[in-house]
């Protein structure tokens, strides 16, 4: 397998693409956060945001989305992978809960990435790039490899799916699980007070295969690398459809901006890259 690198412009973050040729129908958009303030975490998704962008969707009506849908849909459609039913993207569980009339409210910073894949209705991911690392590989799943993305340990069959991967697993344990770290399904201690983060002593780094360890992808994030309060820096992917250029790009720029925007105003830095396989 061949990898391409990028090394995205003033960016800490690297990204690979492996080589392979159906990877040529996703864009990508990182957007990297440093030096979170989560004192002004409150500034990032404020109830405004909220309510003008639930209003707008609302007011679309379900068709205005088709379009956008199908071409998500078409960029997850590899080999054995069918983006639909519980394997659909995230933007379409999104789109459903702010049409039935509810919405996920995780932290400021998860919100807002949520709000924008609303409003853009591209899947988007965001993890604590401390914990991943700053090497990251993009590739789809292999046969058999799952992931496990709540505390449950429920998990998803990724094989053929867009992947983003470590190849720096920072989060790898000896003994620990996030079972043991009391965090419910949406990342918070069951009692209400802060996730517990996992003990130093346990930390180890673990020999991993040069296809590194699936972290995010556009339908359900893993455990391993969720953002939760106290993180100072992350990691924010925008999966878009289409050709580099085309005008599925310009959306991307607009909705990597506008995240930029939004959780840069409590962010010492917030950076803003592309990249696609050549």
């Amino acid at each position: 397998m061949h990898f391409f690198l990028l090394q995205l412009a003033i960016m800490n973050t690297e990204l690979q693409f492996a080589g392979d040729e159906r990877l040529k129908k996703v864009n990508i958009a990182l957007v990297e956060l440093e030096g979170i303030e989560w004192g002004r975490a409150a500034e990032v998704a404020p109830e405004t945001l909220f309510e003008g962008i639930l209003r707008e969707t609302r007011a679309s009506g379900t068709e205005a989305f088709g379009p956008r849908i199908k071409a998500v849909r078409d960029m997850l459609r590899n080999g054995r992978y069918k983006p639909a039913g519980r394997a659909k993207p995230s933007s379409e569980y999104l789109l459903a809960a702010a049409l039935e009339g509810g919405f996920p409210r995780v932290n400021p910073f998860v919100d807002a990435v949520n709000l924008a894949s609303l409003k853009y209705r591209y899947p988007m991911s965001i993890f604590d790039a401390d914990r991943a690392g700053r090497a990251l590989l993009c590739r789809l799943g292999a046969p058999g490899e799952r992931s496990v993305f709540n505390s449950s340990g429920q998990e998803i069959d990724v094989e053929d799916l867009i992947c983003i991967c470590t190849m720096e697993p920072a989060f790898a344990t000896a003994g620990s699980s996030v079972e043991e770290h009391g965090l419910d399904a949406a990342g918070s201690a069951p009692d209400g007070g802060r996730p517990l983060a996992p003990r130093a002593e346990t930390l180890r780094l673990a020999p991993q295969p040069a296809r590194g360890t699936p972290i995010v992808n556009p339908v359900r994030d893993s455990m391993a690398t969720k953002l939760f309060e106290g993180a100072r820096n992350a990691v924010i992917v925008v999966y878009a459809p289409g050709e580099p250029c085309g005008p599925e790009d310009r959306n991307l720029e607009a909705a990597a901006r506008d995240l930029a925007e939004w959780c840069g105003c409590a962010s010492e830095s917030a950076t803003v890259g592309f990249a696609s396989l050549p």
